[in-house]
């Protein structure tokens, strides 16, 4: 009970260390109701996407204004990316045959 007591004491939440007296504080544990700012979020509206195949569907967003259009220029439908096609390794500056050289016995052929 002491440590408690000391613990708020030192945070200010109590007037006296030690004592009983706690009523001098000078701290209210009420709540307090404050209002939120108005017009501090941004605008949630519908915008329509199009894909980059020519598909497009509804989502709602702080896009621009309400009704326009995103033309994405990445889709992941198609982006090697999200698809993990076509992924080949570019030999640039003979660093994968170094390590082919260096590493090609543990590599399955």
């Amino acid at each position: 009970m002491l440590f408690a007591r000391l613990f708020l004491y030192r945070r200010g939440f109590l007037a006296s260390g030690l004592g009983s007296d706690a009523s001098n504080s000078g701290r209210s544990f009420t709540s307090v109701v404050v209002a939120m700012k108005q017009d501090t979020h941004p605008d949630y509206h519908f915008i329509t996407v199009v894909m980059t195949d020519g598909t497009s569907y509804q989502t709602r967003s702080t896009y621009q204004k309400a009704g326009a259009t995103l033309n994405l220029d990445i889709d992941p439908k198609t982006h090697p990316a999200w698809t993990g096609g076509n992924q080949t390794l570019l030999d640039r500056g003979g660093r994968v045959s170094r390590f082919n050289a260096k590493f090609g016995a543990f590599t399955r052929k």
